[in-house]
């Protein structure tokens, strides 16, 4: 199929996509907005989006660089899942999000993908969001009123819908370093390599002396958006990382659930399985790597 027909501008600064966004809204103009193109370009051809307009943002270089400020690491909205997937600064001193960026699709869908589409689309089955809440990531919006940084908690608000306004435009990703000594792991369950998943797990643990000091844990592709594992964390609190202790906290999150998704390619059931298994695993790959 091919898109509906759609009004399209392709401004070369931030300044002036965020003052061409805020006129169409204020016209009650329908608009999208264009980053790398890995979701919204399927969506068009299957007219699931029809926008009156369409903002391309591929000619603004400004939003293209990874950078570290102190603790932290940021990524301009713009920068390509690739760019992101061979930084050495990111392997280095990130590597739950190096980690996470080799699992999105295909080489060719990480070229064009950017790490800010991913997130302002916000697919619950994506690994990006979950990464967010583990990392406590934070996210850089610039509207007309100015910009604004927005907590990974208040960002994913439900299904492909994030705490964005209309008139505003994601620019920048920043999230902490990975702290010395902390383990990390993601895996995820999909129906071949690339494919969306239909559960997967991240975290991050930390150790002091042998006991677990602290565990973040998300899971993603069973609810409307990422979800941290609250009671899994809280159940290895104090504890000793060893196997009966990651299965009960893998159990525990996993209960914990709400209702998980299900279609035709994995039951609600399943998905909850998944998650314990996965968490387990993760556990156990988490703690081999911390010190």
């Amino acid at each position: 199929m091919k898109s509906a027909a759609f009004a399209y501008h392709s401004p070369q600064t931030l300044e002036a996509a965020v003052s061409l966004l805020g006129t169409l809204e204020d016209e009650g103009v329908d608009v999208k907005i264009l980053a790398g193109g890995q979701s919204l370009t399927p969506m068009l051809a299957l007219r699931v989006a029809r926008p009156e307009a369409l903002i391309d943002l591929g000619r603004i270089k400004a939003l293209d660089y990874i950078r570290e400020e102190g603790k932290v690491i940021a990524i301009g909205a713009m920068t390509s899942k690739h760019a992101a997937g061979v930084s050495e600064l990111i392997k280095a001193r990130q590597r739950l999000f190096h980690d996470a960026t080799q699992l999105v699709g295909h080489r060719q869908i990480r070229n064009r993908g950017s790490v800010g589409g991913s997130f302002a689309h916000a697919d619950p089955a994506s690994e990006y969001p979950a990464v967010a809440l583990v990392l406590d990531m934070e996210f850089k919006a610039v509207g007309p009123e100015g910009e604004r940084l927005i907590p990974a908690e208040e960002f994913f608000v439900t299904y492909m819908t994030t705490s964005l306004e209309t008139n505003e435009i994601l620019t920048e990703v920043r999230m902490p370093t990975l702290p010395v000594g902390a383990g990390w792991a993601i895996r995820e369950e999909a129906r071949r390599h690339g494919d969306l998943a239909l559960a997967g797990v991240c975290l991050t643990l930390q150790k002091s002396g042998a006991v677990i000091s602290e565990a973040k844990i998300a899971a993603f592709g069973v609810n409307p958006t990422a979800v941290r594992l609250e009671a899994a964390e809280a159940a290895l609190q104090g504890q000793a990382p060893t196997a009966e202790n990651f299965a009960r906290a893998a159990a525990a999150g996993a209960a914990a659930l709400e209702e998980p998704m299900s279609c035709i390619h994995a039951s609600s059931e399943y998905r909850r399985a998944l998650v314990r298994a996965l968490t387990e695993r993760c556990l156990a790959e988490a703690a081999a790597r911390a010190v």
